[in-house]
């Protein structure tokens, strides 16, 4: 198992300096990712200074030499792919290889696709993503590139630089726990970011039992596609700012052994001011 972190882009982290310290401590301590969520207003009503998720993802980059680093996760349904093939090649090579692609419908959509006049149907949503990382994924390879979709068109292009990682950038989709369309597109790719709520809608974290269910099924899509069973990433995240050391390390253990291979711990206000996920993240992985 790793380690990561997974920061929002708003309240005191829209600030990139402030945001590039906290992965420069992350990575002395022995942490191996920081990740940035990717809001415009996160919750609009509350009127949240929010920071652009590429501008502090290169501040970290350039902060850090180790960790790996990314979108945790895009909206793609939102971002224009050509415009987003060339920036995660870019932040590739500032961060010598380091960059992993995270990527999902986005939420909320109310507040961050409605708002803006963006489709916010969760049915074409999925559909613009699932080409929109086919065009992202084309551009990628420094090849001509033609393609005329539903949603997206291009017409012989080729992207130079290619990134640095090959065959290519990893990609790492979000999946909400219950539904299986999602798990049929993460599959198709490097990795799986649960996502989960509870019965009352609140989010809440993945358990054991989700990542396990979400293992056994993904390495079977990929199995029934003729795709090797790995390596692929799964991960889990929860926020250690509410229990003890000990039991970090064990429920760590547990996801583990379920099958997940990263862990993050999520750097947002409702974990407290910033200190005390400093002190958190000082203290190292919970391993």
């Amino acid at each position: 198992m790793r380690y990561g972190l997974s920061i929002g882009n708003f309240a005191e982290y829209a600030d990139a300096r402030l945001v590039a310290s906290v992965a420069r401590e992350a990575e002395d301590a022995g942490w191996d990712g920081v990740f940035v969520w990717d809001h415009l207003t996160f919750v609009k009503a509350w009127r949240l200074p929010v920071g652009d998720r590429w501008t502090i993802l290169a501040a970290v980059a350039l902060a850090t030499e180790r960790v790996r680093l990314g979108p945790m996760v895009t909206p793609l349904p939102r971002r224009r792919p050509q415009v987003v093939a060339r920036q995660t090649v870019t932040l590739d090579h500032l961060s010598g290889g380091r960059l992993v692609f995270g990527v999902g419908l986005g939420e909320p959509a109310e507040d961050e696709f409605t708002t803006f006049g963006e489709p916010a149907d969760r049915g074409t949503r999925a559909a613009m993503l699932d080409e929109s990382l086919e065009v992202v994924a084309a551009l990628w390879s420094g090849e001509p590139v033609t393609r005329r979709g539903r949603f997206y068109t291009v017409d012989d292009v080729a992207f130079l630089p290619t990134p640095v990682q090959s065959p290519r950038i990893p990609v790492w989709v979000a999946a909400t726990v219950g539904f299986d369309r999602p798990l049929v597109r993460a599959a198709r790719w490097d990795g799986v970011h649960p996502v989960a709520y509870a019965e009352d809608g609140s989010d809440r974290s993945a358990e054991p039992a989700d990542i396990a269910a979400m293992r056994t099924r993904i390495l079977s899509l990929r199995a029934d596609a003729g795709l090797p069973p790995g390596p692929y990433d799964i991960l889990s995240s929860g926020d250690m700012t509410w229990s003890r050391r000990p039991a970090q390390v064990s429920i760590c253990r547990e996801l583990a052994d379920a099958g997940a291979t990263w862990w993050l711990h999520a750097v947002t206000p409702r974990g407290g001011p910033v200190d005390a996920h400093l002190a958190i993240i000082r203290d190292g992985p919970p391993v």
